[in-house]
């Protein structure tokens, strides 16, 4: 027994190993004006997941010389408001970071960032200089510079000019609602910097990424490029609500984004949605759609039963799952 929970370990180390990292990061709450922890380091491919929390504020990419400033091209959650006495199901966003350059984000509300309210990914030894040009404060001194000889004969230069970009757009989908099992829309086209919120009605649903080949499992365990997916978690929502919980993503490319509700066999009767897909051609909407109708759901993981049923949850095996199961087994009457 002891050589099969060797191999079980290292079999559990194989799989973990392909996984990229969710780093989270909380935005306001108890802490004040603050993101908690206020800068990480992360890989390529590693998601990084706000939480928004009590207060109103924004995740909004800025630079190291203007940090009060948002970006031309960069991204921005907009105002997620959250009340003083929520305390569950808050709203998040979530950013994958797709190379290990330093990503410098503050809060675009009132004077949050002047009282320090900035964060930073892989940031370097930069931090410091970035928060007291936010706060108005002295920044370390920096080394003195090596002398470089000037070039009185520096050919004149034209600045390249820049291609206006697309103001951002909030993409809002309702998740659900009395006898509804759809994402309403269920098929949009976003921009690069664009925010789709999911907001969540009545019953209790997910907002998943996925894939078009596999529509009802989750990316992050069908990703052959180490994709770790998006899940915004079972949102349980009761008849007669009047405030509804959300989750938020934003589109960090254009290719298409697919998804779909994890609840039992939503995903089977057609609860799906997608962003970008392209309008005709072998991997359209309806075809995604209906590639989710024809298996029924099957590979859907874990199901939850609805809010309120009193019953308890159902585990469903995947091909995989089953597979190593009686994989282990067999080595068990093989150790006996």
């Amino acid at each position: 027994m002891r050589g099969l929970a060797s191999g079980f370990i290292a079999l559990s180390a194989v799989f973990t190993a392909v996984h990229s990292a969710t780093i989270e990061v909380v935005v306001g709450g108890s802490a004040g004006l603050k993101y908690t922890p206020s800068s990480v380091n992360a890989g390529v491919g590693d998601v990084i997941r706000f939480t928004f929390q009590q207060k109103n504020h924004t995740v909004t990419q800025s630079s190291l010389e203007n940090p009060c400033a948002r970006s031309a091209n960069g991204f921005d959650t907009g105002f997620i408001p959250v009340a003083a006495d929520k305390t569950t199901d808050f709203p998040v966003a979530q950013l994958t970071v797709v190379d290990t350059q330093p990503i410098w984000i503050y809060c675009k509300q009132g004077n949050h960032c002047q009282q320090g309210m900035v964060f930073a990914v892989n940031p370097g030894d930069k931090f410091p200089q970035f928060l007291a040009a936010a706060t108005g404060g002295t920044p370390p001194a920096a080394p003195p510079a090596a002398t470089t000889p000037v070039s009185t004969a520096a050919p004149s230069q034209t600045p390249a000019p820049t291609t206006p970009q697309p103001a951002q757009v909030t993409h809002r989908i309702t998740v659900g609602g009395p006898n509804a099992l759809t994402f309403s829309p269920s098929n949009i086209a976003a921009n690069v910097g664009d925010l789709i919120v999911f907001e969540f009605r009545q019953k209790n649903h997910t907002a998943t990424a996925s894939s078009f080949d596999q529509p009802c499992r989750p990316l992050s365990a069908t990703s052959t490029t180490g994709e770790t997916g998006w899940d915004s978690g079972f949102m349980p929502v009761p008849e007669g609500a009047t405030g509804f919980p959300t989750y938020s993503v934003l589109v960090n490319d254009t290719k298409p984004i697919w998804a779909y509700c994890r609840q039992g066999n939503h995903c089977g009767q057609g609860m799906v949605f997608a962003a970008n897909a392209v309008e005709t051609g072998p991997k359209n909407f309806a075809a995604y759609q209906a590639l989710a109708k024809q298996i029924n759901g099957t590979g859907g993981g874990t199901s939850i039963p609805p809010y309120g049923s009193g019953t308890a949850p159902a585990i469903h095996l995947s091909a995989l799952s089953t597979t190593l199961f009686f994989a282990l087994i067999s080595l068990v009457f093989i150790v006996l």
